[in-house]
C-alpha cells in the first residue's frame, strides 16, 4: 500500500511541476475597457502537412525582440504547440485602423524563405483569449498562366481582426487578410514591406458558455450527420447478419452436432471419428510461445481499458475543440495508470498456462507495445529535429515522459504482475488434455492462417470504414470531430463484429479437427488492424495532399503504432470471445 501511495504522489508532483492537466487553461477572464488581452502566435506550416509545423518566428515576421514563450502543458508540447507572444496588441474593445507593426526591408534570402512558404500554402495559427485564429500568409497568382515558372507569389502584409464580445468577455475572433495589401515575392531581390493590422469590435448576444460551439457545428451539420447515421446503419446490418449467422451455428449446427455425438456414443458400429468433439483431448492444449501470448493479452487488455476511459472523457465533454493537448495528456496519464492491468492480466494468464518464468513475461508485457512505440518515436523525433519542426520534443518533455514511465508505469506493472502471480487461479478446462497431440488432418489453402485473417478482418473493417475517413480527416487534417457518441456506437459495433466473426471462424477450424485455435483466434481478431493500415495507404495517396519525407514518415510511422495497438486490442477481444465459446460447447458434451 505504501509503494502505491508513493507512486501516486510521484505522479501528482509531476502533474503539479509540469502543468499536466486534462483540460487546457480555457480562459474565463473578464476584461475592462482597454485592458490587454493575451494574444499568442503558435505555429506556421504547410496546410496539407499537419505534422510539419514550425515556430511562428521561424519565418522572418516582425519581431519586437521581447517575445515571451508561454508555459505549456505536457499535452500541448506533444501536440507541437509552441506559443509565443504575438507582435499585435488587441486591447479589449479598443479599435485600431491600419496600425503599423513594423517597417522592414526583406533581404533576398528572406524573400526566398517567404516565397517558398507561400508556394507550399503555409498557414499561421494564433490564440486570442484561448480562441483559435488561422489565416494564410500569402497567395499564388496562377490566373491565365499554365507554366509554374510564370506564377506570381505575394505575401499578405495587412491583417484585420474582427472580435465579438459580450459585456466583459471575448466571444469570437476571426482574421481576414487584405488581398490588396501585398508584397511581391516573385523575384529574388530586396523589398520594403510595412506590416499593419486593423482591429474591429462588435457586440454579440452569444453567452460565454457557448463560445466554443461554433467550432463543433461543422461536424454536426445535417449532411454530415446523414453520412454518420448511414455508416451506423450499414454497420448494424453487418452486425444483424453476423448475429443471425452465429445464432444459426449455435442453435442449429451445434444442436445437430450434440445429437450426432450422443448417437455416436450409443451406436457401437459407428467407427469413424470426425468433427470438433473428437479433438476434446487437444483443444485445451496450451499454445506455443505462451509467454508472448500472455503478454499480448495483457497489452491488449490495457489498451482496451485505455480506449474505454478515453471514450468516457470524450462523452463527458473533456475533449472540446481546440482544448490544446487534452487528448495527448489523457493518453499519457491513463496509459501510465492502467499498466497494472497489463501486468496482472499477463502474469495471471501466464501462470494459468503453467508458465514458470513470470519475471521475463512481465518484462515482455512492458515492452510489447511500448518498445515499438519508443523506437518509432526516437526515429520520428530525430526527423523532426532535422527539420527544426515543433513536433520535435524538447529535452525537458522527454525527461518528464521517462520519469512517468519510471516512477508510475513500471512500478504499477510490477505490482500488477505480483498480484497476478499470487492469484493462483487455475485454467478452467472442461476436458482433460491428452499426453500426445492429435495430428491435424491436411486442410485446404483457404483454411490456413492468412486467408482466415483476411476473412476475419474484412467484416469488422467494412463496419467502420466510413467513420474512419472522418477520424483521419480530423487527426491528419483540419476537420473538427466532435460526434463522440456516434464514434462510441461504431466502436461497440466493431467489438461485436470482431467477437462474432472470430467465434464463427474458430468453430469452423475446430469442425475441421484443427485444434491450434489459440493464436489463430488472436490473429483473426486483430487482423482489422492490418486492414486499417491498408486504408492508411489509400487515404494518403487518394484522399489527402500530404507530401514530403517528414509528413510521410510521421503519418505511416504513428499510424503503424496505432494499428499495432488495434491489433493487440481486437486480438484480445477475439481470443476472449473464442475462449468463452469453446468452453461453452465442450461443457455441453461428455468428455472421456
Amino acid at each position: 500500500m505504501g509503494r502505491s501511495s508513493s507512486m501516486l504522489l510521484a505522479l501528482a508532483i509531476l502533474i503539479s511541476c509540469y502543468g499536466i492537466h486534462v483540460r487546457s487553461d480555457a480562459s474565463d477572464h473578464r476584461y475592462k475597457d482597454g485592458e490587454s488581452v493575451p494574444l499568442y502566435a503558435n505555429k506556421v506550416g504547410p496546410f496539407h502537412n499537419p505534422s510539419e509545423t514550425y515556430r511562428f518566428f521561424d519565418l522572418p515576421f516582425c519581431s519586437t525582440g521581447h517575445e515571451r514563450d508561454k508555459k505549456e502543458a505536457l499535452g500541448e508540447v506533444l501536440n507541437g504547440d509552441r506559443l509565443v507572444s504575438a507582435p499585435y496588441k488587441l486591447d479589449f474593445k479598443r479599435e485600431k485602423d491600419s496600425e503599423a507593426v513594423c517597417k522592414k526591408k526583406l533581404k533576398t534570402e528572406e524573400v526566398a524563405q517567404f516565397r517558398d512558404a507561400v508556394k507550399k500554402d503555409y498557414y499561421f495559427q494564433m490564440y486570442y483569449d484561448d480562441l483559435p485564429i488561422w489565416g494564410f500568409i500569402g497567395k499564388v497568382d496562377k490566373e491565365g498562366k499554365t507554366d509554374p515558372s510564370e506564377y506570381k507569389y505575394f505575401l499578405y502584409k495587412h491583417i484585420q481582426f474582427d472580435v465579438l464580445y459580450n459585456k466583459d468577455r471575448v466571444i469570437e475572433i476571426s482574421a481576414r487578410m487584405d488581398p490588396h495589401s501585398v508584397v511581391d515575392l516573385t523575384e529574388d531581390k530586396e523589398v520594403d514591406a510595412e506590416f499593419m493590422y486593423t482591429v474591429k469590435w462588435k457586440e454579440t448576444d452569444t453567452p460565454f458558455e457557448k463560445r466554443m460551439e461554433k467550432y463543433s457545428h461543422s461536424s454536426s451539420l445535417p449532411h454530415h450527420l446523414e453520412i454518420h447515421w448511414f455508416s451506423i446503419i450499414n454497420s448494424c446490418v453487418t452486425v444483424l447478419l453476423l448475429t443471425g449467422f452465429l445464432a444459426t451455428i449455435l442453435m442449429r449446427v451445434l444442436k445437430n452436432d450434440f445429437m450426432k455425438y450422443a448417437q455416436d456414443e450409443e451406436a457401437v458400429d459407428d467407427q469413424e471419428e470426425t468433427g470438433w468433439k473428437y479433438i476434446h483431448g487437444d483443444v485445451f492444449r496450451f499454445p506455443k510461445n505462451k509467454s508472448l501470448f500472455a503478454a499480448a493479452l495483457g497489452s491488449g487488455t490495457q489498451l482496451f481499458t485505455l480506449t474505454v476511459f478515453i471514450f468516457i472523457l470524450a462523452l463527458v465533454g473533456v475533449f472540446y475543440p481546440y482544448n490544446r493537448g487534452a487528448l495527448f495528456t489523457a493518453l499519457v496519464v491513463i496509459y501510465a495508470l492502467t499498466s497494472g492491468i497489463a501486468g496482472y492480466t499477463a502474469t495471471s494468464f501466464y501462470i494459468q498456462l503453467e508458465g514458470t518464468n513470470w519475471v521475463r513475461n512481465l518484462l515482455l508485457t512492458g515492452c510489447l507495445f511500448c518498445g515499438p512505440l519508443f523506437l518509432m518515436f526516437c526515429f520520428l523525433n530525430t526527423v523532426a529535429i532535422a527539420y527544426s519542426a515543433t513536433a520535435a520534443l524538447p529535452f525537458g518533455t522527454i525527461v518528464v515522459i521517462v520519469l512517468i514511465w519510471t516512477l508510475v508505469t513500471s512500478p504499477l506493472l510490477v505490482l500488477g504482475g505480483i498480484a497476478g502471480k499470487n492469484s493462483k487461479a487455475e485454467f478452467q478446462a472442461p476436458c482433460r488434455t491428452t499426453k500426445y497431440p492429435r495430428e491435424i488432418p491436411p486442410l485446404p489453402w483457404y483454411r490456413s492462417t492468412l486467408p482466415q485473417m483476411a476473412m476475419a478482418g474484412f467484416l469488422p473493417f467494412s463496419a467502420i470504414y466510413i467513420e474512419l475517413y472522418y477520424i483521419f480527416a480530423s487527426v491528419w487534417g483540419h476537420r473538427i470531430y466532435t460526434i463522440y457518441s456516434i464514434l462510441f456506437i461504431v466502436f461497440i459495433i466493431l467489438l461485436i463484429v470482431t467477437a462474432f466473426i472470430t467465434v464463427a471462424l474458430t468453430y469452423f477450424q475446430l469442425a475441421a479437427e484443427d485444434h491450434e485455435w489459440w493464436w489463430r483466434s488472436f490473429l483473426c481478431g486483430g487482423s482489422t488492424g492490418v486492414f486499417i493500415y491498408g486504408y492508411c495507404l489509400y487515404y494518403y495517396y487518394a484522399r489527402s495532399d500530404m507530401s514530403g519525407f517528414m509528413q510521410t514518415s510521421f503519418f505511416f510511422g504513428y499510424m503503424g503504432c496505432i494499428c499495432y495497438g488495434f491489433f493487440l486490442m481486437l486480438g484480445t477481444v477475439g481470443f476472449r470471445a473464442s475462449l468463452l465459446f469453446v468452453r461453452h460447447i465442450y461443457k455441453s458434451i461428455k468428455c472421456e
